[in-house]
């Protein structure tokens, strides 16, 4: 009887270790070619620990980080005058933006545009092209005008002097900006009436237009070329081709 019950205690023992030494075969399994089999979970993936999902390591190409230099522009330009404009209409309120610019190289040419816009920056632009349509070109004697004139636009009246040489610009407003752009070195400007600003800028170039020129006098424009066909011809005489030295003719031998 002793015998019969410690076999029993034995096959009901053997049950519970059967599992724990199947336990690493169905590890083995789930793992086998790095891929899980069956009904188990996937291994965890290998972490990349590089920056950028491992295209850390690649070369930039082109020099992203330079800065390009910028090209020098071949006019300057300056807003005189930025409002906002409202139109009514049958539906409501129409906003714009109204932009009032003037343009100039500072060599003597000098335009003024007004435009408007849904937004500040197409405003610009459209008053940037218009100006560019209203160039002028001055003629100026030293660096200031031939004589005394005066313009009117409007309510608003300018008068603009001459000045001699190291008086400066003696303007203000929209006046000073014009002349500054436009590259005038020394004159004196008054402005009469309305202190409008776009009146006063039309007023302006209503002025320089009526400027003439004396006979018998030149420009900036022309000395400078006077000046530069001089410096050609004196390079020219600098030059001296050197005479051909003829070569005495050898004897022959009897």
């Amino acid at each position: 009887m002793a015998e019969t019950t410690t076999t029993e205690k034995k096959d009901a023992a053997a049950p519970a270790s059967a599992p724990a030494k199947a336990a690493p075969a169905k590890a083995e399994a789930k793992v086998e070619g790095g891929k899980p089999s069956g009904s188990g979970t996937a291994a965890p993936k290998k972490r990349d620990d590089r920056r950028g999902g491992g295209g850390g390591n690649r070369r930039r190409q082109g020099g992203g980080n330079r800065r390009r230099e910028r090209e020098p522009r071949e006019f300057e330009q300056k807003i005189l005058d930025l409002a906002r404009v409202t139109r009514v209409t049958t539906g409501g309120k129409r906003m714009r933006f109204r932009v009032a610019l003037v343009i100039g190289d500072k060599k003597g040419r000098v335009g003024f545009g007004v435009a408007k816009g849904t937004d500040v920056q197409l405003a610009i632009q459209k008053s940037f092209h218009q100006a560019k349509r209203n160039l002028m070109t001055l003629n100026l004697v030293d660096g200031t005008f031939p004589h005394r004139q005066e313009g009117q636009f409007g309510a608003a009246n300018v008068l603009i002097m001459p000045a001699p040489k190291g008086t400066g610009l003696k303007s203000g407003g929209a006046m000073r900006m014009i002349l500054d752009l436009a590259g005038v070195d020394d004159a004196v400007t008054k402005i009469l009436g309305s202190k409008n600003k776009v009146n006063v800028a039309k007023a302006t170039f209503a002025a320089l237009e009526a400027m003439v020129i004396p006979e018998g006098t030149l420009t900036d424009a022309e000395n400078s070329a006077k000046l530069r066909k001089e410096k050609r011809s004196a390079d020219a005489k600098k030059v001296v081709k050197k005479p051909a030295v003829k070569k005495k003719p050898v004897a022959k031998k009897a």
